[in-house]
């Protein structure tokens, strides 16, 4: 696998060696040996898989400590724009995202650290949306900002007149207005 570092630390795109044939095609979608060495130990505990349609806007979530998540994600199916907002207290990088667009024929993933709000947009008619946690899911420790804070500065491709939202989705706070569980000064790896 190929690890593209992005301008935040820790966030990493991944682009797996792809073997296609006459048959079609075949690649590891993941290999806890290599993505140890090449991203960060890390111990995935829970997969989980969503499907939406063209316009749906999911995030920005987070699992606040001690119940935190560091998320492995990619589209099998169609094609998202993927990001991942740091809100780590104290980062140089506050406030700042990384976006990358994750379809079903460039395979890429998005590996998005605890600390770190994240969201998608569907950009194809319908999407399938994969991701491994390294943390259970803990409905009491939900978490988010708004995914359409315009101070984010976030293209999401799509026109927010017609984006599709949850109703959760609809009332997280914007960054201003945000008081983060995150600090860079934390080690959020230990347990």
């Amino acid at each position: 696998m190929n690890c593209i570092k992005t301008d935040i630390e820790g966030v990493v795109i991944i682009e797996p060696h792809v073997f296609k044939d006459a048959r079609g095609y075949f690649f590891e979608s993941y290999s806890k040996r290599e993505f140890d060495e090449k991203v960060r130990p890390v111990d995935f505990v829970q997969d989980n898989e969503s499907c939406s349609t063209k316009g749906v806007m999911r995030g920005l979530h987070f699992q606040r400590p001690p119940f935190s998540q560091s998320k492995l994600v990619r589209c099998v199916k169609g094609a998202v724009l993927d990001v991942a907002v740091d809100i780590r207290k104290g980062s140089p990088t506050y406030g700042k995202h990384v976006a990358v667009e994750l379809t079903e024929d460039n395979h890429r993933q998005f590996f998005i650290p605890k600390g770190f709000a994240h969201g998608f947009a569907v950009l194809s008619d319908v999407a399938v949306f994969q991701y491994k946690c390294d943390e259970f899911y803990h409905p009491e420790a939900d978490g988010g900002i708004s995914i359409l804070d315009d101070s984010l500065g976030i293209d999401w491709c799509i026109d927010y007149m017609e984006a599709i939202l949850s109703e959760k989705d609809t009332k997280h706070p914007m960054l201003k207005d945000f008081d983060s569980p995150f600090d860079i000064n934390i080690d959020l790896y230990k347990k």
